[in-house]
């Protein structure tokens, strides 16, 4: 199943989002898919959840989502709060998996999406990576992240047991965060969630602890981003079978890509229209050797660039997956290949999402159109990228 995320779309609170259900995310359907039903990724922050929980809220959306031919599959409840318009930076993380804040948010999330998915469908939440990794001091800061993400488990796993709905949450690998990259991701899974995460959930629902590792596999996964894997230049394709081969589940997939440009004076220079104040947007450079150079923010990576080996180098900032080139920028989408599209569409299970919530923060020569047909770009960059599969 495909869509887009609507964290695109300005708008925190719920009267704001179903506004923009209303109008841009319609004109984007009648681009898209006029004449079938349409999928939609939802972005619900914390507070447009909490009046979204409200039955007749809840109602009113799957009258509306009924009576124009939409259905609901995936909502991104990573952002807590606000997203647009004004700084959010290393703020996005927060309240992380340490807190009972992001347990009871994700909790109300998921009743939600149980409540909006078909009958028979499989319903997923894309999270936080546990934590932005600055916070983390010690060991023993992992305790409460392993307690809330097994409440979560334990939630969901009532949900499919009282109303035969299966939600699955998954945590979302990314640049300077706990979790970054997919060996950092498995050695998670192996040596934290799959055991003493695992004691955690058999000790609070009273089962064998091998059934409580079963519910993490099946309710907690991964959502790999192919702009965040691009950035620590891993290969999508060999994460998703490393990710396989350890029994760690991959329901979701956001399709989306990263800036890209060599280490040169001059192309370090095009760069800086994309250092704005909004957006966290992490640097990672490679060396000839291979060495992989880290930055947390542009503004820094910019400074220090031109006094480093590197060589080629990648951007946090989302562009469209239309985007080609802009003198010397171009970007990651050149590595999704036709072949590794087709092998992420080849299971009807797992959810694809386009997602460019960067659109809003783009330097104006790149907004050269309407958000909608820009949107319906990058589907229609998607399908004819999939049907030239050898």
């Amino acid at each position: 199943m495909l869509t887009y995320c609507l964290n695109v779309h300005p708008g925190e609170s719920w009267s704001d989002n179903l506004a923009t259900l209303r109008t841009t995310v319609l004109a984007v359907r009648n681009l898209v898919s006029p004449r079938q039903s349409f999928g939609l990724g939802l972005r619900l922050s914390a507070a447009a959840a909490a009046t979204l929980d409200d039955p007749a809220q809840l109602e009113e959306l799957l009258a509306f989502l009924h009576s124009e031919n939409l259905y609901v599959f995936t909502v991104n409840a990573f952002p807590f709060g606000r997203f647009h318009g004004a700084p959010v930076k290393e703020s996005v993380y927060a309240p992380d998996w340490r807190s009972a804040q992001r347990v009871a948010y994700t909790n109300q999330v998921a009743s939600i999406l149980a409540a909006l998915i078909p009958p028979g469908a499989t319903g997923t939440i894309s999270t936080v990576p546990c934590s932005w990794k600055p916070w983390i001091h010690s060991p023993a800061d992992l305790d409460p992240i392993l307690d809330h993400l097994t409440a979560s488990v334990a939630h969901c796993a009532g949900i499919a047991e009282r109303q035969a709905r299966d939600i699955l949450l998954t945590l979302e690998p990314e640049p300077g965060c706990l979790l970054e990259t997919t060996p950092e991701t498995i050695a998670f899974f192996k040596d934290h969630l799959f055991t003493r995460a695992a004691a955690l959930l058999a000790a609070k629902l009273n089962i064998p602890a091998s059934s409580a590792q079963n519910l993490i596999r099946h309710h907690l996964g991964v959502c790999l981003d192919t702009c965040h894997a691009a950035l620590q230049f891993e290969d999508p394709a060999e994460s998703l079978r490393l990710y396989e081969a350890q029994g760690i589940r991959v329901p979701k997939i956001q399709i989306s890509s990263a800036l890209r440009t060599d280490a040169a004076p001059e192309s370090l220079a095009t760069l800086r229209p994309f250092d704005e104040p909004v957006y966290l947007h992490q640097v990672k450079a490679r060396t000839p050797t291979g060495e992989i150079l880290s930055w947390p923010d542009l503004p820094q990576a910019l400074e220090s660039i031109p006094n480093s080996a590197a060589e080629e180098v990648r951007v946090h900032f989302h562009v469209p997956l239309h985007f080609t080139n802009s003198g010397p920028l171009n970007s990651t989408a050149s590595l999704l290949t036709p072949n590794l599209l087709t092998q992420f569409a080849s299971d009807p299970l797992t959810h694809l999402e386009l997602e460019t919530y960067t659109w809003q923060v783009l330097p104006d020569s790149l907004k050269s159109t309407s958000i909608e047909k820009s949107i319906a770009a990058e589907f229609a960059w998607f399908h004819q990228t999939l049907a030239t599969t050898n």
